[in-house]
């Protein structure tokens, strides 16, 4: 008796929700008042950052030997690409390529992996130009 008592009230509680408008849904439109300048201050952002690069690939992490080893395997496999090395001690680092973007930097690691199969992308710290200051 309990649980039709339940089922019928529950019963109730739906037609009624559903016959008074809770259950439809509802159409609206949204507009959106801005600025003209916020558009100029986005494409001026844009071209700020499409020269600033963010995104490189480490291929070697150790000796000196080995990182020019590393450096000339890489040039042969991949004339086009910029190389680095850098010294933190105790280690050299081979860093290559020069990417915008994650998407960019990723379709890139696919291809180095087949020679460098320990490669990783990062975000180096501050750039070369910037340490020469």
């Amino acid at each position: 008796m309990i649980k039709l008592k339940s089922f019928f009230f529950l019963f109730s509680a739906v037609f009624f929700l559903s016959n008074h408008g809770f259950c439809h849904a509802q159409q609206g439109s949204v507009t959106v008042n801005q600025d003209a300048e916020i558009d100029q201050l986005l494409e001026l952002k844009k071209d700020l950052n499409k020269d600033k690069k963010n995104y490189k690939i480490q291929i070697f992490n150790g000796s000196h030997s080995g990182a020019l080893k590393a450096q000339e395997d890489f040039k042969k496999a991949f004339r086009d690409w910029s190389i680095d090395m850098e010294y933190e001690t105790p280690n050299y680092k081979i860093w290559v390529g020069d990417f915008s973007t994650r998407l960019e930097a990723d379709r890139a690691l696919i291809e180095v992996k087949k020679e460098f199969a320990n490669a990783f992308i990062f975000k180096p710290k501050r750039d070369k130009k910037e340490k020469q200051r």
